[in-house]
């Protein structure tokens, strides 16, 4: 069996354009190019609008770019699959399913229920929801809600964990949880998690890089390195100096282009 290259994905020339009807386009993303290797956590971070979520789409496979390639695994990225798990910031769970049938649900899809049923069982204990396993969505919390979309990706195995906010929306007791639980189930499932935020500590404290957007038209603008390791002291000299460095860097990314004059 061939190895498997240290790059599980690759992004090259990417552009994504939107148009309306009567024909106003929007310049979302412009030539968006980078790697991602096996096991990494990289975080998307830039002001509201950047493309930080088009570029995610591109990766799940919802949505097409008008030119630029995307590769998993060296092949291109078309349509939906399981080998890439995608978590919205509401979780997106189904509200008539209880929490071990949501969890299960990628499994019954692709016919494996019966073969890997006590898998439900061991996610539901790596999330912590022992005891709410027929409990339904309105019957738990935000944080608790988004720990079941979480294990319900990850139990498909996917090569590539897509969280896009997933955190946005809950107090910072249940957001320091959830990133805590999100580095366990990473260290134990091995996944490549890629993360959209506008936290700046919450990147710093999860990520092995960090991809700085620019405003619309979205490009990279800085590509930083998380070389502390793990677990992160969010009060150390370290992690102020580098949120420090990012707040500078996104101000400057953010900040409009002064006019330039010839005389």
């Amino acid at each position: 069996m061939a190895e498997l290259s240290k790059t599980v994905l690759e992004i090259a020339g990417v552009n994504r354009i939107y148009s309306d009807d009567v024909n106003n386009t929007v310049e979302a993303l412009s030539d968006i190019s980078l790697d991602v290797e096996r096991g990494e956590f990289v975080t998307f971070i830039g002001s509201s609008g950047c493309g930080k979520t088009t570029l995610l789409r591109l990766i799940a496979g919802l949505d097409v770019p008008q030119s630029g390639k995307l590769l998993l695994d060296g092949k291109p990225i078309h349509g939906t699959n399981p080998n890439r798990g995608y978590v919205v910031q509401q979780g997106g769970l189904f509200p008539w399913l209880d929490v071990w049938h949501n969890i299960a649900y990628g499994l019954k899809v692709r016919g494996l229920y019966s073969k890997r049923k006590a898998e439900v069982a061991k996610y539901i204990n790596l999330i912590g929801l022992e005891g709410f396993e027929k409990s339904y969505p309105h019957q738990i919390s935000g944080g608790m809600a988004q720990r079941v979309a979480i294990a319900r990706a990850l139990i498909n195995e996917p090569e590539l964990l897509l969280l896009d906010e997933p955190m946005g929306a809950l107090d910072s007791f249940t957001r320091a949880d959830i990133q805590d639980k999100l580095l366990e189930l990473r260290k134990g499932s091995g996944a490549t998690m890629l993360l959209v935020t506008h936290d700046v500590d919450e990147a710093i404290y999860l990520s092995d890089r960090i991809f700085i957007m620019t405003p619309r038209p979205g490009k990279i603008k800085d590509i930083l390195t998380v070389d502390f390791p793990h677990p992160r002291h969010r009060g150390g000299a370290e992690f102020l100096s580098l949120r420090r460095d990012i707040l500078e860097r996104l101000e400057l990314a953010s900040a409009k282009p002064q006019p330039e004059y010839q005389i």
